[in-house]
């Protein structure tokens, strides 16, 4: 058996909201436990939701809300946080530390300039459109600020061929591509349904922020369309974000039946969301490196229809999935 090794998991962004990255990271975390590894989820985070054990997570502060590519990045921008970082990594004494978008600013950035021990970076973000992103000007402008840092990386992971492209434009590097994973215990075709949407009706499934690139809008438009040719079909749309209340202004306007907003629904119980789809619907606009909730859908056995975008590209095969 290989010797146990402490490993340390950097993600910039809070750890209390849902998105890819804290799953991404969580999904590592929990086959490097499976493996014997000492492993320390450095993150910020404003509350305690996620499903990480609390012991494995090392909370370095609330955040700050920064709009950006079409969403809203929730980081740490501290004044004190350098030292915090140099104290915590002083203390922990890693073996490896793995930085999520290591050029994100704050925690990423100060856990990549102070870190000593062997570090390597994942890559996740992807262009938003042809039109300069937030990302994309950030990049461009601090290149000469950033490259002595991202010099440090050991090793360089993208998500995608997407991930690829965008981060390689600005910082050329060896990076090889790790796809996002999703958990085959939990996501599986034998979970069983909730039980309150066992009544005959098609059950068409939304999983994800209410933002403008996440698309939910162009879903709802596509009720009426929809409920033409399959009249009892019941949209099920799970997550939270500031266009939440306004779509569900617009469904009561509308008058429209069986559409649900579930709002945030605990890590432990999105499984039985996806058993209860008949299909799973992924309608983003852009900046979109993977999808895990595509992977999710699949390995839950769900047929999916998606946007014809670069990243969803990536697994998403026509006609197939």
């Amino acid at each position: 058996m290989e010797p146990c090794m402490k490993i340390g998991l950097v993600s910039p962004y809070d750890w209390s909201y849902p998105g890819g990255v804290r799953d991404h990271v969580s999904h590592l975390a929990d086959e490097f436990i499976s493996m014997g590894h000492d492993v320390r989820i450095l993150a910020p985070a404003s509350g305690t939701k996620g499903k990480v054990p609390e012991k494995y997570i090392l909370k370095m502060g609330s955040t700050t809300p920064i709009p950006i590519n079409g969403s809203i990045a929730r980081i740490l921008l501290d004044p004190s946080l350098a030292r915090r970082v140099r104290r915590v990594l002083q203390r922990e004494r890693f073996d490896v530390i793995h930085v999520h978008e290591p050029l994100v600013p704050g925690l990423s950035q100060q856990v990549l300039r102070y870190s000593r021990a062997l570090t390597v970076g994942t890559f996740h973000a992807a262009s938003y459109s042809n039109i300069y992103s937030t990302s994309q000007l950030a990049y461009a402008s601090t290149y000469p600020l950033l490259r002595p840092i991202f010099r440090k990386l050991a090793g360089c992971i993208a998500v995608s061929t997407a991930a690829r492209q965008f981060i390689s434009r600005y910082f050329p590097a060896d990076y090889r591509i790790i796809p996002n994973g999703v958990s085959l215990e939990r996501f599986r075709p034998d979970v069983p349904p909730l039980p309150q949407f066992l009544d005959g009706k098609q059950n068409i499934l939304f999983v994800g922020r209410f933002e403008k690139r996440k698309g939910a809008k162009y879903l709802l438009r596509a009720i009426p369309q929809i409920r033409q040719r399959y009249p009892h079909t019941r949209f099920i749309l799970v997550g939270e974000g500031r266009l939440r209340p306004g779509f569900q202004r617009y469904v009561e306007r509308q008058g429209w039946q069986d559409v649900i907003f579930t709002g945030y629904v605990p890590d432990e119980d999105l499984p039985r969301y996806f058993a209860s789809a008949h299909v799973f619907c992924a309608p983003a606009t852009g900046g979109e490196s993977l999808g895990i909730v595509l992977l999710e859908a699949m390995a839950s056995g769900k047929p999916i229809v998606a946007s014809d975008i670069q990243g969803y590209a990536t697994v998403i095969n026509q006609e197939i999935d």
